[in-house]
């Protein structure tokens, strides 16, 4: 499902004209063709949502394990934060499972789900979300009986933190932040914004998509909400930071728009073909990628080996 990630905006503008495309094009709509059904309108059987859960349940096993206790290696938990129209499940399923063989404590939050669409999260306006990701950091460090955690987010995992560290306390509670897929002043969508802007269509197709992503337009370059959470400064005192984009990004685009500004000695910028230059992930590649995690890795331990180049796609 995070596949569908960079084409949200592009997908329901498109959806929104087709209909009268239909009708101007002579060829015919094959009658088997069933109805689409809104993600908002669709219903889900408790047999549907019970099979998910079981599935959820095996796949997480040894991430958000609120009986684990950090070790004296690694006495700092991991909250993974997904990105959008991702969950704390799908959105991990590479990486928290290496770094609980690493010897953390992991967590993964699901926030910004909104009512009638299961699954799929971070769709609620992101001051909202922010929320919810300052009281799971509050629930971890309870049980875990830390002081801090490090965060690790993807894609909208690295703004809804941000606002959560500028506007609700929670920079006191985290010694580092990572992210990779970074939105830091947001992203053009490939130039499509300013192309349905251009075109008078912006506002109605945010009409349409408004009700079932609330974050959606909030990201985009220039929104009134970036403006607001990067003015005086995107970075609070006492955190590390460290962003980590990809020129090969097709959400985040430019992906300069990835890095962070401030002239912060915490802050690192990382671009990923500086590592490995031949490394082409992309937006939900980097998921995936093993370069991306022992970077992410030698950020959260300094022990860990520091020289990550190519060659850390083969370990």
């Amino acid at each position: 499902m995070m596949f569908f990630n960079a084409l949200t905006v592009a997908a329901i503008a498109l959806a929104s004209i087709i209909p009268s495309l239909v009708e101007a094009s002579p060829i015919p709509v094959p009658e088997a063709v069933e109805p689409y059904i809104p993600v908002s309108k669709r219903v889900y059987t408790a047999a549907e949502i019970d099979h998910h859960e079981k599935i959820l349940k095996r796949s997480s096993a040894g991430f958000n394990d609120w009986s684990c206790k950090p070790s004296a290696a690694h006495p700092r938990p991991i909250v993974l934060v997904h990105g959008l129209i991702g969950n704390g499940w799908d959105n991990w399923l590479y990486m928290a499972p290496r770094f609980v063989a690493s010897g953390y404590c992991v967590f993964s939050v699901t926030y910004g789900e909104l009512p009638g669409i299961p699954i799929l999260a971070g769709l609620d306006k992101i001051e909202n979300s922010a929320v919810q990701i300052n009281a799971f950091v509050d629930k971890v460090i309870a049980a875990t009986n830390s002081s801090k955690v490090n965060l690790l987010g993807h894609s909208q995992g690295s703004l809804a933190p941000r606002y959560a560290l500028k506007h609700l306390g929670l920079g006191p509670k985290v010694e580092k932040y990572a992210a990779f897929g970074t939105i830091a002043y947001g992203t053009t969508l490939l130039g499509i914004a300013p192309f349905l802007t251009s075109l008078g269509l912006y506002d109605p197709i945010k009409a349409v998509i408004d009700p079932v992503c609330k974050s959606c337009f909030q990201f985009l370059q220039g929104s009134q909400f970036l403006k607001d959470l990067n003015e005086g400064g995107d970075t609070v005192p006492g955190v590390q930071y460290k962003f980590i984009v990809s020129k090969y990004d097709q959400v985040v685009t430019p992906y300069t728009n990835g890095i962070l500004r401030d002239k912060n000695p915490l802050v690192q910028n990382v671009v990923l073909q500086d590592l490995c230059s031949v490394d082409f992930s992309e937006h939900v590649a980097q998921m995936l990628d093993p370069i991306v995690f022992h970077s992410v890795n030698a950020f959260f331990d300094s022990r860990a080996n520091q020289n990550v180049n190519c060659l850390s796609a083969f370990e």
